[in-house]
């Protein structure tokens, strides 16, 4: 078989990667563009974070800030995906996030990290502390004015799902995603549902670290 097209590594129905380093993301691919969306009352725009490094993020503000008094508590967001799928420009995070906006009346800010296996962990970690960093650099002002003019640096929280909920762990000991060798609690036993999860852990962190490194399982 050739081996640009033998299979190294499948995870339906999320991801497959080849021998020859090819990357087949099988969703999460899709981008709709930053815009107004006066139904909901939130408009978002992209920002560049590290223009070295590629880091981006998505910014919404409830299109009334500008008209309130007091500034807006802010929530940095990472987006699931098993580190390896997705970003805040698909369709699900954007609509999940500008909801959360409109719900909570919250600035947000959406972080695109770079994404394994072409980007192994602890890339996807460096790239949210990144972006967390810049963030907190507008605490006293900044060019980024949503961040310098109308958030309330008193009031940050660091939120995501999945992977992201991982990140946000890693950031700031919030909503921890825990896996370990020995399963606990109610962590499934099912051997293929494991199997699965410890793979697709090896492909994103390119082996580097085990099933029981304490970036997944903290003592």
């Amino acid at each position: 078989m050739d081996s640009k097209a033998e299979l190294q590594f499948e995870y339906l129905p999320f991801i497959r990667t080849y021998k020859s380093g090819l990357v087949e993301r099988l969703c999460g691919t899709d981008i709709i563009p930053a815009t107004t969306d006066p139904a909901a009352g939130v408009v978002s725009k992209d920002v560049i974070i590290d223009s070295d490094t590629g880091i981006t993020a998505r910014l919404f503000l409830p299109t009334s800030a500008r008209h309130l008094r007091n500034k807006l508590p802010i929530v940095v967001y990472y987006h699931g995906g098993g580190f390896c799928i997705g970003s805040p420009y698909c369709p699900p995070y954007h609509f999940f996030v500008s909801s959360l906006v409109a719900r909570a009346n919250v600035i947000a800010v959406s972080v695109d990290y770079r994404l394994a296996p072409e980007h192994p962990l602890p890339i996807a970690y460096d790239d949210s502390l990144r972006a967390l960093q810049w963030v907190a650099s507008h605490a006293k002002g900044g060019h980024e004015e949503w961040l310098a003019n109308l958030a309330d640096f008193e009031h940050l929280f660091l939120a995501g799902d999945s992977a992201g909920a991982n990140i946000a762990h890693r950031m700031a000991f919030l909503h921890p995603f825990f896996w370990g060798t020995q399963p606990v609690g109610l962590e499934t036993r099912d051997a293929g549902v494991r199997a699965g999860i410890e793979g697709l852990w090896q492909l994103v962190c390119a082996g580097r670290m085990g099933t029981d490194d304490e970036c997944v399982n903290p003592p």
